[in-house]
């Protein structure tokens, strides 16, 4: 048959079935990735798709499974680069199992994330991974997971039953603050981050901890809330410098507030890792090869976007599985953002 000849009309299952050697079941099984379905009877299956033509039919596929081989994922902010490199894992993850990724996102606000969920449950999702805003209610996120598999990206609501997976949030900050201590830092600013986010809490209590195991006074005029953006961290170190005594160095809620911060020190005559000590949160690619390089804590977004789509796959297949509850680790990349005081403690 003629490629002209084939374009006229669709290849059919039974045609690649006849191919490949095997049942039209055994095709189908193969092309939904089923696991009864050898890896050898796939390829050859796959190889009959090719050299056919053939277009797997995704729509009957769902009407014949329930399924519509799709995950929602929402989040807060696309244009945060963890949340990009989050979003990659997750989309490659789901890929390997032939499920299609829908993004949407809230800008942290509640009455979007809700039009946002209930967009979801419309379009049919599978499953859906969310990064809740700060203020959502417990039990609205337990009605949600009655509707479909449900995956957080926050580990702070353990009175839920649903899976989630997380950063060590308190061990990070823990690494960061101290390094900073060992440094000679005794003005350690905490930047950025809403003050009614979950994460941001935790982080601070860490911090303040952490301080207080160095015996060094928490002074709550040296955490400045701020946007999670450059611009953020950018006014936040301008209001910190104008203190009568400023901090010698920030940890910071994340690596674009930290960004932020490296940039306004520069506009105020000063650069990260002489004149001022700078540590951000999450290791974005970015981190490494800003000028200073960043130090930061590593808590790898990709990661994290991968485990939570392993996550929301196991639940889907095991309705009835244990809850699990995963906790990425963190670790400190020093690079070369942070040094001792200028001039010793401020």
């Amino acid at each position: 048959m003629s490629n002209a000849q084939r374009r006229r009309r669709k290849v059919t299952l039974r045609e690649v079935a006849e191919a490949a050697s095997v049942s039209k079941a055994t095709a189908s099984l193969a092309l939904s990735n089923n696991p009864r379905i050898s890896e050898a009877t796939r390829q050859r299956v796959l190889e009959a798709v090719d050299s056919l033509g053939y277009v797997y039919n995704q729509r009957a596929a769902s009407l014949r499974t329930q399924r519509s081989y799709t995950i929602g994922l929402i989040i807060k902010d696309v244009s945060n680069p963890f949340n990009a490199e989050l979003t990659s894992g997750a989309e490659s993850q789901l890929a390997d199992h032939d499920y299609s990724l829908v993004l949407a996102t809230t800008d942290d606000d509640l009455d979007k994330q809700s039009r946002m969920v209930k967009t979801m449950l419309e379009r049919d999702v599978d499953g859906l991974i969310l990064s809740p805003v700060a203020h959502t209610r417990t039990e609205s996120m337990q009605e949600l997971n009655q509707f479909c598999p449900l995956v957080l990206l926050i580990p702070y609501y353990p009175e839920l039953a649903a899976d989630c997976v997380g950063m060590d949030d308190e061990n990070g900050t823990a690494r960061a603050v101290e390094h900073l201590i060992q440094l000679g830092h005794r003005r350690i600013a905490f930047v950025g981050g809403f003050p009614a986010q979950a994460t941001r809490q935790r982080r601070l209590e860490s911090y303040r901890d952490t301080l207080r195991r160095h015996n060094i006074t928490f002074d709550p005029a040296l955490c400045v809330a701020s946007p999670v953006t450059r611009r953020g961290g950018y006014d936040a170190i301008h209001q910190l410098l104008s203190m009568p005594q400023p901090p010698s160095g920030a940890y910071c809620y994340s690596d674009v507030i930290a960004f932020g911060v490296m940039l306004g020190l520069r506009a105020a005559g000063m650069e990260a890792g002489k004149d001022f000590a700078v540590i951000g949160f999450d290791d974005v690619p970015e981190a490494a090869l800003w000028h200073p390089s960043l130090t930061t804590v590593s808590a790898d977004p990709r990661g994290l976007g991968e485990n939570a789509a392993q996550l929301v796959l196991r639940r889907i297949t095991a309705p009835d599985a244990p809850i699990r509850r995963v906790i990425m680790p963190s670790h400190l990349v020093v690079r070369d953002s942070t040094a001792a005081p200028v001039k010793g403690p401020r």
